[in-house]
């Protein structure tokens, strides 16, 4: 191990990129921890733990603690995946946003990456304002209000600072994607949950020495968390290898040289989870600042409730909808097949052209589907370990998912950068 961490030392490209790395999810952190002007954030963070409930604890994971504390990062990078959402939906059933995915190249998806920056900023801007209107409402236990401004001028001034603080991680992310290592907003969310985690493993402790959790409970979470890290390595690791053959003509002599197509199980990763997440947040956040107001806000928070079986069935449906669907726009069946024809490769046994994309199109839905399923189990299982063991914090499911998925990919380019100057170094010497 000291060995790897040295080769890693050593490249001057890959410490530059993970030096980098750590001083934007330094930065991220340092933003959560500078509060919104003009609110109590004592007293937010004490009506939060009393009254803000399963929403609530799930969206703070997600922002890393910076929405307890209304920081101008309070809202994370989830307007983002929100707008990526919409766009990803939209390029499916416009045709001009199609032609700029599929056929226009670098321009094209510079122009849907511009669009999902500007629907961010909308997003954002509408959760942000909702926000803050609904913070400026709220009174503690003795009557006083959380405020310390004027109530308009709270709500513009917290509109545009945590709006700001958005679209700053926005550019985070996509920074850390360009010029450090891993994918920026898939770190981001790491770094949120990663937090969070001693916090939740002192606050397992005090309920045990209390007696409110027993050693029993302790060890069946501990053994189901080693047993869920381990499965979601394998299957995340886990892939179908179609053979191929290339035919090559040499002399007139006809020859071969075999290869194979990597499939994944899980080809979407984590993105479906964090989809499904993201979908089912937005419409639960905004009815959460209405709930006083309107009996079908009521209505939606107690339905979208992570407690509520309907949120259980949506969520589920959610992440096997995006799994498949984020595995078809990674993955274009049609266009490998044309590749390969186009290569002078083919599967054996079966004809090119049509019928190889209808056998790879056939390959992908029944590896995907126990893809999904895993995925969703996992996701799930937090919701059983909270009610049946009483455990504070999601242990396994969507955080545990998140952190080994992104930590295996973070390893996987770190891996990739050291053979490749391993590769070249021996051409030099050679």
């Amino acid at each position: 191990m000291i060995d790897k961490i040295k080769n890693v030392l050593e490249i001057k490209e890959l410490r530059e990129r993970i030096i980098f790395t750590l001083l934007m999810l330094a930065l991220y952190r340092l933003g959560t921890h500078i509060p919104v002007p003009g609110v109590d954030t004592a007293a937010l963070q004490h009506y939060f733990n009393a009254a803000g409930g399963a929403l609530f604890n799930i969206y703070n994971l997600f922002s890393g603690g910076a929405l307890g504390r209304l920081s101008v990062f309070a809202l994370g990078i989830m307007p983002y995946i929100s707008a990526a959402i919409i766009m990803q939906l939209l390029t499916a059933v416009i045709p001009t946003l199609e032609r700029y995915q599929k056929e226009e190249g670098d321009y094209g998806r510079w122009k849907i990456t511009q669009y999902t920056r500007y629907l961010t900023i909308g997003i954002a801007g509408f959760q942000s304002f909702a926000l803050s209107l609904w913070i400026s409402n709220l009174k503690t236990e003795t009557g006083q209000a959380l405020i310390s401004e004027n109530a308009i001028v709270f709500v513009l001034m917290t509109t545009v600072i945590v709006t700001t603080g958005t679209v700053f991680l926005m550019w985070v992310g996509e920074k850390i994607t360009e010029f450090g290592i891993g994918n920026g907003i898939s770190m981001l969310i790491l770094a949120s949950i990663v937090v969070s985690i001693p916090n939740a493993i002192i606050q397992s402790y005090e309920l045990l020495r209390a007696g409110d959790l027993t050693v029993f409970q302790v060890g069946v979470a501990l053994a189901i968390i080693i047993v869920v890290v381990a499965g979601i390595i394998y299957i995340q690791e886990a892939e179908r290898r179609i053979p191929i053959q290339y035919a090559r003509r040499n002399v007139g002599i006809g020859a071969s040289t075999a290869s194979y197509i990597p499939f994944k199980l899980n080809p979407a990763g984590v993105i479906p989870i964090i989809f499904a997440v993201a979908l089912l947040m937005f419409p639960a956040t905004i009815a959460q600042m209405f709930v006083e107001q309107s009996q079908i806000a009521r209505m939606i928070v107690d339905y979208l409730s992570p407690q509520s079986y309907v949120y259980f069935i949506f969520y589920v449906g959610l992440i096997i909808f995006f799994a498949y669907f984020y595995t078809a726009i990674l993955i274009n069946p049609n266009d490998i097949a044309d590749n390969l024809r186009k290569s002078g490769a083919f599967i054996p046994g079966i004809r090119a052209g049509s019928q190889t994309a209808e056998y790879l199109n056939h390959v992908l839905s029944r590896i995907v589907f126990p893809g999904s399923i895993f995925l969703a189990s996992i996701a799930v299982l937090p919701m059983f370990l909270i009610k049946w063991l009483n455990v504070p914090f999601y242990f396994g499911g969507t955080s545990a998912l998140i952190v080994v998925v992104v930590a295996l990919d973070t390893l996987h380019q770190i891996e990739a950068h050291l053979a490749m100057k391993k590769y070249e170094g021996f051409l030099k010497r050679s």
